[in-house]
């Protein structure tokens, strides 16, 4: 296990063992109190039996919070509202056994769930079933950088790398024009080829990522250094409520928010962020204008992949608020693109799920690192680089 899990496996074991012992004691106390089952003396011997009470009840309580506090900050798919909830309830009768319950369910799901994964990726190490020919680039959408410390990607490059993947990012500026990203990100895949002699790269880009990489493959050059292209939840069609909501924002809140964002990223490290160009390079308009001049190049292969939100309830703020106004212009979508805008290249998969959760935008990239039924993130990606593997690439 991971040092993060044999935490979180520590804390819900001291859990189990509150919950076991109070099940054992605090009915022998009953008892014994209550005359049910006469004890000789107990009453004669009242105080040596307080003492017994109160340093039971201490061990009983360092042992909760032992749990609790180890369960807090390790469980990854513990949401923020269960913790607000936990504690809340913590001192109200009832509730803070139904709260503990809740959180006990919770983290044992995770343990399972991550010590499959963990045995799976065992048994399979030595097959290195994600080791490709070229090196994989992960291209980030908008609105975000490549920071050392906060992936984009989640939990996903490093399942990608345990099975054998070599991974570099595209580490242009969070937003920009689609011109002007893809041609940071073509300096970026020539000074990868340049450095390491791989001769080519497979890109991996989500969102606008991937309009950024079909720009870089296709007017930069760098159609010699890529050997394929999959574009994950990408609005390659653009967004028409994009156009709805550029059209009805007046100019002077549009320019404050643009300088708002633009002079934050700047202190982030972005050299030229362009608030107001990067969102104008994503309405329908401008993907269709986009579309007419950039073409497919020969020798790259393109896939795509896009998913389905199956309600707004599913999708975490501010995606669960998109979501409807999405569907009104765009239709099934996953909380920021329509199904109809994903679809790229000769091998198209859609994703959905059972149920009212569904695959947002977010969760395509493990934006919430949450384990998301029916679906396994980092299994997917696995699977895709795996699939690149199988091709000779």
């Amino acid at each position: 296990m991971t040092p993060r899990l044999r935490i979180l496996k520590r804390g819900f074991d001291r859990l189990v063992l509150f919950c076991i012992s109070c099940l054992v004691i605090i009915p022998v106390y009953i008892i014994m109190w209550t005359g049910i089952t006469p004890v000789p003396g107990i009453r004669e011997r009242f105080g040596a039996w307080i003492a017994v009470i109160i340093i039971t009840t201490v061990i009983l309580t360092i042992l909760f919070f032992a749990g609790m506090i180890r369960v807090y900050i390790s469980s990854e798919q513990l949401a923020l509202k269960w913790r607000i909830l936990g504690l809340v309830c913590g001192c109200i009768p009832i509730l803070n056994l139904i709260m503990l319950i809740k959180i006990m369910t919770v983290v044992s799901a995770e343990l399972k769930f991550e010590d499959t994964r963990l045995k799976r990726d065992e048994e399979r190490k030595d097959e290195r079933i994600c080791a490709t020919k070229y090196p994989i680039i992960l291209v980030h959408g908008v609105f975000f950088r490549d920071f050392a410390y906060l992936n984009y990607w989640g939990r996903i490059p490093a399942a990608l790398e345990g099975n054998g993947a070599v991974l570099y990012y595209g580490e242009h500026q969070s937003a920009a024009s689609v011109a002007e990203c893809g041609r940071e990100l073509a300096e970026r895949i020539e000074s990868i080829v340049r450095e390491t002699g791989c001769e080519k790269v497979n890109i991996i880009a989500h969102s606008k990522g991937g309009l950024d990489s079909r720009y870089a493959i296709s007017k930069c050059g760098c159609d010699k250094y890529v050997a394929s292209l999959t574009t994950i939840n990408t609005p390659h069609r653009g967004c028409e409520f994009a156009d709805y909501l550029l059209g009805k924002i007046p100019e002077d809140q549009q320019q404050s928010i643009a300088a708002a964002y633009n002079n934050a990223f700047k202190k982030l490290g972005d050299e030229k962020p362009d608030f107001l160009e990067a969102v104008g390079d994503l309405t329908h308009t401008a993907c269709k204008r986009f579309n007419d001049e950039i073409k497919d190049m020969p020798g790259v292969i393109y896939r795509s992949v896009g998913s389905r939100l199956s309600h707004s309830s599913g999708g975490r703020f501010p995606l669960n608020m998109s979501y409807h106004l999405v569907k009104y212009f765009d239709g099934e979508n996953d909380g920021l693109v329509g199904r109809d805008s994903f679809e790229w290249g000769s091998d198209y998969r859609y994703l959905k799920v059972n149920g009212n959760r569904g695959i947002s935008h977010g969760d395509m990239i493990d934006l919430n690192r949450e384990n998301i039924p029916d679906f396994d993130v980092r299994e997917f990606y696995v699977g895709l680089v795996k699939e690149l593997k199988d091709m000779g690439l």
